[in-house]
């Protein structure tokens, strides 16, 4: 038994790996270590403490797919729920769809009876008004207060590429084998209201299938997206690749997606034999794993891979 995951996805590995151990399935690990992130208000990039958007409203998204039978659910900009993990598994599991997105989301996690919370805490709320203050001018911020000039925002704040993102991804393989995936996310900071990346997307931020392995990314969605970059890898090892070469050619893929700010990417993946491994775009980065006779995770190091020049 295995549970991989980003750094801040540390704080959920016991409760996955617990799951684990109590006989649950791999999609009840990924659930169980997800939700933990999400409840921890100190991580402003997932759930409750979230980055807001341009308006000062946290919007989450999330996936869950389940490697044995391609199952998959998802939804994104929701507001006012603090585990989009559950909400996106509910989606999966009772619903012949995959993804649900905003009001209709929110209606759904309300019939399920998921409780609704304020994702919205005093300390990203002060985060998001210095931001704000320090970007764009005055007269810029005087027209998000009367939610106008988004569009002009918008522009103004890709100018300024160190904007707060990001994830937490989280991938399990069970007692019989089984492979399933998540993905949590605020999304990008001061992003458009409304604004989804990779994270709920099957096949751009998320990717699992028993026959070969998964995979998962963090980092800036719209690369993700545009380069299939979760299903690209697992394919790849279709294709005859090892886990660590299918990496390798999913993170060059995207040396080729043009974006306006500098490309980002991290992902984390296993293979069908329980094989596993990390790569991003920034030098140092690591990623974490337990398995069944490890009492707390343990650190592994991201290849290195530029994405720029």
């Amino acid at each position: 038994m295995l549970v991989i995951s980003s750094e801040n996805g540390g704080i959920g590995l016991p409760a996955a790996m617990a799951a684990l151990r109590g006989g649950g399935s791999a999609v009840d690990a990924v659930e169980a270590g997800i939700r933990c992130v999400e409840s921890n208000a100190a991580d402003h990039s997932v759930g409750v403490g979230g980055l807001p958007n341009l308006l000062g409203v946290v919007e989450v998204d999330a996936s869950i797919m389940e490697g044995a039978t391609l199952r998959a659910g998802a939804v994104a900009a929701v507001r006012g729920y603090e585990h989009p993990i559950s909400i996106a598994r509910q989606v999966m599991e009772r619903l012949p769809y995959v993804l649900l997105v905003g009001e209709g989301a929110e209606l759904f996690a309300a019939e399920c009876g998921f409780p609704r919370a304020r994702l919205e805490t005093d300390e990203c709320l002060a985060m998001w008004r210095e931001q704000l203050q320090r970007i764009l001018s005055a007269d810029q911020y005087l027209k998000l207060v009367r939610r106008e000039g988004l569009i002009e925002a918008t522009d103004a704040l890709v100018e300024q590429s160190k904007r707060g993102h990001g994830t937490t991804n989280l991938i399990a393989v069970d007692a019989q084998g089984h492979i399933a995936a998540g993905v949590s996310t605020s999304g990008l900071g001061l992003k458009y209201p409304g604004r989804v990346g990779d994270s709920p997307l099957i096949g751009a931020g998320n990717y699992a299938d028993d026959r070969y392995g998964a995979a998962t990314c963090t980092g800036y969605g719209e690369m993700a997206i545009r380069a299939a970059t979760a299903r690209s890898l697992v394919l790849y090892m279709k294709m005859g690749m090892s886990l660590v070469e299918a990496g390798m050619e999913a993170m060059r893929d995207l040396r080729h997606v043009g974006v306006p700010w500098p490309r980002g990417m991290n992902l984390i993946a296993v293979d069908k034999d329980g094989h596993h491994w990390g790569a991003s775009s920034r030098e140092g980065n690591v990623y974490l794993y337990m398995t069944e006779d490890m009492a707390e995770p343990a650190r592994a190091p991201r290849v290195h891979v530029p994405l720029e020049g």
